[in-house]
């Protein structure tokens, strides 16, 4: 493969903007200038020329004059419904690869309401939801406490706390009013679930242009396959399984019983992860599947992660609570940088897994820019 140059694109929780009234969590999705490094530093030793570009509004000056031949982007974004798609957009209209998944799915993927529309229309588990634009709106019938209510469109547990959890009208009116006025968007009230949260990250494609529908080759027999047989044909596209994380919460099972911003922030080198999560062989071959499903119906590539919560009053059944197509990468701290470590896999090597993944996308080591789309 030849030596590539490659610009790092990110936007530093040091560079965001600020303004009256904004959440004191706001910006915790953003990177740190360490993992940026690290990023640089990981390109690098993968035999690549590399170099860090802010995902604000002078990037286009930025990429003209760099001129790189593929982007690992971890933008976030800082505003808009579809904050996470605003960069790949603009590399779309510059003709610039780029590492992860693309406009439609950072958008859908943001979007939590409608990225559960879609799970629920592939029959994949997810629990029952209300989306609320106000906190006077009707409950729907189906929906029984207790309830979870969080926003619609933030990550790293924002706006999420024990107070989520809500048993009643009253504090479902309270916590739905806190978070509309708060985060300034809807806010997703969902069937709570009681039980283990576990999470599972993966790197590579499945074989083929990706669609909003998991091919039928992909189903061993009639029902949906978990065995070894049916978890094969997905690793021959090319995806890594990496083993899943529980978050053992049960040190605050008085107070954060759900994983939190507080959790995930201040608390973040407190918290137990147990990786790989001690689950039986069938059940992680069970995740594994719907984790690939997930990827394939919301069009994802390259890189991605998706959230559980195991139902221990049924069994322990998993229930889809998000994905996200731009995990974190920071070094010893991130959920997928610790699940590549429980298997061998160096940051380093993570990285390049990553950037590797986007390079046989786009066709670039045969030096031919090939369209992913």
């Amino acid at each position: 493969m030849s030596r590539l140059k490659v610009a790092v694109l990110a936007n530093l929780k040091k560079n965001a903007p600020q303004f009256p009234g904004m959440a004191d969590d706001h910006w915790d999705d953003l990177d740190s200038e360490s993992t940026v490094e690290a990023l640089v530093e990981a390109i690098r030793a993968g035999g690549h020329e590399a170099t860090f570009i802010e995902g604000n509004i002078e990037l286009r000056d930025h990429l003209l004059k760099y001129r790189p031949d593929i982007c690992f982007n971890i933008c976030e974004g800082h505003f808009g419904d579809g904050r996470e798609a605003q960069v790949p957009a603009l590399l779309e209209m510059m003709r610039i690869p780029y590492t992860g998944s693309r406009v439609m799915a950072l958008a859908l993927a943001l979007d939590k309401p409608m990225t559960k529309r879609i799970l629920m229309w592939h029959d994949l588990p997810t629990p029952a939801f209300q989306s609320f634009e106000s906190a006077d709106e009707p409950l729907d019938d189906d929906m029984q406490f207790p309830l979870f209510v969080k926003p619609s469109r933030e990550g790293t547990g924002m706006g999420v706390s024990g107070k989520s959890i809500v048993h009643n009208e009253k504090e479902l009116r309270e916590q739905v009013a806190y978070v509309i006025d708060k985060y300034k968007q809807t806010a997703l009230v969902e069937r709570y679930i009681a039980g283990r949260e576990v999470t599972v990250g993966l790197v590579g494609n499945i074989s083929g242009v990706a669609a909003r529908r998991l091919p039928s080759r992909y189903y061993v027999t009639k029902d949906r396959d978990y065995s070894e047989a049916g978890l094969a044909a997905l690793r021959a596209g090319g995806i890594t399984f990496l083993p899943p994380l529980e978050v053992n919460l049960q040190q605050y099972k008085d107070s954060e019983v759900v994983y939190s911003n507080l959790l995930k922030t201040d608390l973040a080198d407190k918290v137990e992860l147990l990786c790989p999560a001690p689950l039986r062989r069938e059940q992680v071959q069970q995740l594994n599947w719907l984790t690939a499903a997930v990827f394939r119906v919301l069009g994802c590539y390259d890189v991605a992660r998706v959230d559980f919560r195991l139902d221990e009053n049924d069994n322990f059944k998993p229930y889809i609570l998000e994905i996200n197509p731009l995990p974190g990468l920071a070094p010893g701290l991130s959920d997928l940088v610790l699940e590549a470590a429980a298997m061998g896999i160096s940051h380093a090597e993570l990285v390049n897994m990553i950037l590797n993944s986007a390079i046989e996308r786009y066709g670039l080591k045969t030096g031919r820019f090939v369209s992913a789309a």
